[in-house]
């Protein structure tokens, strides 16, 4: 009898230990944390370039960067209403449904098409030097003084509406290399004053992803030596008309979905 509250008191360690060796010897057993994630955005995260595509009408592939993550990371729930050319008011008024108080993750891309790429990239492969410098400047303009506004406002609709979860915003890649590019091709001149919006553009994206508590994924880096006019381009130049300076498949995989690796992990 007086040796009980011993024995309890041993049986009780030796429980204790057992569960605490179990759960180190046996991390199998330990429940996997839930990730119901929602990709939202426009082309670059639907993933026009890369093909093929659903039948959404907006040109979502399987080879873009998150369904790519989704599957490499066996997430709970993967959602994706990212669409091909859409602006900050598409995303706050058609995608943001797909949030829920249970989303843990949120991608993004999104601002490019508000700051008009589409008509500024085509005024400066077939239009005059001037007239790409004033297409340049405009956007530029509008990236530092109107975007900020309409990135806050798509970064709050999305806090309201998956308040528990981290949001990541991924940049633009610059789309050229600088150098030699034969004789179809634009002038370095014009490849260079598009490569300094784009980091205009990643500049004005990233303090504003800071400010909403967001984080940034640059997206540079990884493109490096890898742009139009690149001996191995990730961007496809004007071989599609949809399609042109977006991403190929390679650029998705090598490109977007490391650039999102390095913030996740």
């Amino acid at each position: 009898m007086p040796h009980r509250p011993l024995a309890r008191a041993l049986a009780a360690l030796v429980a204790v230990l057992t569960a605490v060796t179990g759960a180190v010897l046996v991390p199998g057993t330990a429940h996997a944390a839930t990730v119901n994630y929602v990709a939202l955005g426009d082309s670059y995260s639907s993933g026009v370039g890369a093909g093929p595509y659903d039948l959404s009408g907006c040109l979502r592939s399987q080879k873009s960067y998150a369904p790519l993550w989704a599957t490499a990371n066996a997430v709970t729930s993967f959602r994706f209403p990212a669409c091909g050319g859409a602006v900050t008011a598409d995303v706050i008024n058609a995608q943001v449904g797909s949030l829920s108080s249970t989303t843990t993750l949120v991608t993004i891309t999104i601002g490019g098409n508000d700051a008009g790429f589409a008509d500024v990239m085509t005024t400066c492969r077939f239009g005059s030097t001037s007239s790409c410098t004033n297409a340049v400047n405009t956007a530029k303009s509008f990236a530092t003084t109107t975007l900020p506004g309409r990135l806050d406002a798509t970064y709050a609709a999305i806090r309201n509406r998956a308040p528990n979860a981290r949001l990541i915003v991924l940049g633009y890649p610059r789309l050229f290399e600088t150098g030699s590019c034969g004789w179809f091709a634009m002038s370095s001149y014009k490849r260079t004053i598009l490569n300094e919006a784009a980091d205009v553009l990643a500049t004005v994206t990233a303090a504003r992803a800071a400010a909403a508590g967001a984080t940034f994924a640059d997206t540079r880096p990884y493109f490096a030596g890898h742009g139009v006019c690149a001996s191995d381009p990730w961007i496809r130049d004007v071989t599609g008309v949809i399609e042109a300076y977006h991403p190929d498949a390679d650029g998705y995989r090598h490109g977007y979905l490391p650039a999102l690796n390095a913030v996740t992990r």
